[in-house]
C-alpha cells in the first residue's frame, strides 16, 4: 500500500513537474512573440518617419520652398548677414566656414554657429563635413527647444547619409525629442530600435540607460 502511494505521488510529481515546465515554455514563446512584435513596431515606426520626412521635403521642394541660392547670393548672405563671420576670409571656402562654425560651438555661440553650420549645409557639399553640420544644426536646434526644426535636421541626416557613423546618435536624439514631446512610447520605440540595431555603439549605451531610467 505504501508503495503504491509513493508511486502515485512520483507520477503525480512528475506530471505536474512537466506541466509547469510546459507552462514555462508557453510564457517563453508568448516573451519572445511579444519581443518581436515590438522589434518589428519599432522598425515600421521608423520607416514611417522616414516616408513622411521624405514625403514632407518633395511637397516643400515641389512648392518652390527649397530653392537652391546662386554664388552670388550665398557669398551676399555671408557678408550681410547679422553674425559677423570673423575668421573666413573666402565665404567659398567650406574648411573655413566648417571651422568658425566649430569655434562658434566650442564656445556656446549657438546663434553664430547655427547660422554658419546652416551656410555651410546650403553652399557646399562633403561627405564627412556635411553631415556632421546637420547634425549640429539638430542638436542646437533641441537646445533651444525647437524640436520640429531639430527632428527634421535629425532625419535628413539619417535620410541623406545612412551609414555615417553618426547616424546611431541621430536615431537617439529623435528618441529624446519624444521624450521632451512626453511621447514615451515612441521614446521607448526609438530607444529599443537604438539597441537594437546598433548594440556596439555609444549611443546604444545612453539609450538603454534611458530605458531603464523609465522603468
Amino acid at each position: 500500500m505504501l508503495y503504491k502511494v509513493t508511486l502515485f505521488f512520483l507520477i503525480f510529481g512528475s506530471i505536474a513537474s512537466e506541466a509547469e515546465d510546459n507552462q514555462d515554455l508557453k510564457n517563453d514563446i508568448l516573451f519572445l512573440k511579444i519581443q518581436e512584435l515590438e522589434a518589428e513596431i519599432a522598425e515600421l515606426r521608423n520607416k514611417v518617419e522616414s516616408q513622411n520626412f521624405l514625403i514632407e521635403k518633395l511637397i516643400s521642394e515641389s512648392l518652390g520652398n527649397s530653392e537652391s541660392d546662386s554664388d552670388d547670393n550665398i557669398e551676399n548672405l555671408a557678408l550681410n548677414a547679422d553674425i559677423r563671420f570673423k575668421g573666413i576670409e573666402d565665404p567659398k571656402s567650406k574648411d573655413q566656414v566648417y571651422n568658425v562654425a566649430i569655434e562658434a560651438l566650442e564656445i556656446q555661440d549657438f546663434e553664430k554657429a547655427f547660422n554658419l553650420f546652416s551656410y555651410f549645409v546650403d553652399s557646399f557639399d562633403d561627405n564627412e563635413k556635411t553631415p556632421l553640420a546637420y547634425f549640429w544644426l539638430g542638436e542646437i536646434s533641441l537646445i533651444k527647444n525647437n524640436l520640429e526644426e531639430s527632428e527634421n535636421y535629425f532625419m535628413e541626416l539619417i535620410i541623406t547619409y545612412p551609414d555615417h557613423y553618426r547616424i546611431p546618435l541621430a536615431h537617439k536624439k529623435i528618441g529624446d525629442l519624444y521624450l521632451k514631446n512626453n511621447d514615451t512610447n515612441a521614446a521607448k520605440d526609438k530607444y529599443n530600435f537604438v539597441v537594437r540595431e546598433y548594440p556596439n555603439n555609444t549611443a546604444s549605451s545612453l539609450a538603454l540607460q534611458l530605458l531603464k531610467n523609465m522603468e
